[in-house]
């Protein structure tokens, strides 16, 4: 299992980015390939709250991965932490 752990950016449909803090791991169960993790956003927006598909994750070095939104809960009043599943190619 591969991880990454560090700031990344979520890049919007619109092209809006929100910066933040990944928790992303690989995983494989029965033969499938996968990976995915959290995204704790520095600030929350509506647009980020309406995020679901076809998101890009933009990590240290020019590494972009493809993930959709799965889940999102609070921490504290003004933050939540995103769960997200990859898709395509392992940016880490």
């Amino acid at each position: 299992m591969t991880t990454y752990s560090g700031p990344a950016r979520l890049i919007l449909v619109d092209g809006a980015c929100v910066s933040g803090m990944a928790s992303l791991s690989t995983n494989q169960r029965g033969g499938v390939n996968g990976w995915g993790g959290t995204f704790r956003p520095d600030e929350v927006t509506t647009d980020l709250r309406d995020a679901a598909e076809e998101l890009q994750l933009e990590l240290p070095y020019d590494r972009v991965g493809t993930v959709a939104v799965t889940g999102m809960r609070k921490l504290l009043a003004t933050q939540v932490l995103m769960s997200l599943a990859g898709r395509g190619p392992v940016p880490f």
